[in-house]
Order: structure tokens, then sequence, then C-alpha cells
């Protein structure tokens, strides 16, 4: 695989990976405002009926509140992935260039000699 291959690979896996991480710091920082925000009991004026545990604590939430913070914490994690699995592949096709590069300076050390 070609250097610029490389590169580009390794660009795509920062242009994921990145994101997801901080979609998942974001979603975290939601679910802790939550814990302090939150009632601890259902207020069905206010429709927060919907319970979500957070750190063994339950708070209730309306549904499009937890609607939202699902979507924010799937869509990280999923973006995540495809930002690892790209890292992974990365660092195998970088570590196979990393072996024939070495294979190349022994046969040239050897024919030197």
């Amino acid at each position: 695989m070609k250097n610029s291959q490389l590169a580009t690979l390794k660009f795509f896996a920062l242009l994921f990976l990145l994101p997801g991480l901080a979609g998942l710091i974001v979603s975290a920082t939601i679910s802790t405002h939550y814990l302090d925000v939150m009632p601890r009991g259902p207020v069905l004026t206010e429709e927060r009926i919907v319970p979500r545990e957070i750190h063994g604590i339950v708070v209730y939430q309306t549904a499009e509140e937890n609607s939202k913070l699902n979507l924010i914490e799937y869509s990280s994690v999923a973006v995540f992935l495809v930002g690892l699995g790209l890292g992974l592949v990365y660092l195998e096709k970088w570590g196979s260039v990393q072996v024939r590069a070495g294979e190349e300076d022994n046969e040239l050390a050897k024919s030197q000699s």
C-alpha cells in the first residue's frame, strides 16, 4: 500500500474517531446534567415519565429528551466504532508496509556484504 493511501486511511480513521469520542463526552456531560436537574420521581404535569438510570440513580425525563440523548449516544458509538475499525485496518496495513521495508533493508545489507 502506498504512503498516500496510508495517509488517507489514517485521516479517515481520525475523522471518525475524534467526533465519535467527542459525542460520547457530550452525552456523558448531558447525562450528568440530567442527574443534577431532573426530578427523581415522575412529574405528570411536565410529562416527565420516562425513567433513565444514571450512576444508579433514576431520574425522569420527557420522551423527547430521552430520544435526543439516545440518538446522541448511539450515533456517537457507531461513529466511534467506524473510526476504530478504520484505525485497526490502518495499523494492519502500516505494519505490513513496515515488515516489507525491513525485509528489503535486510536483503540490501546482505547483498552489500
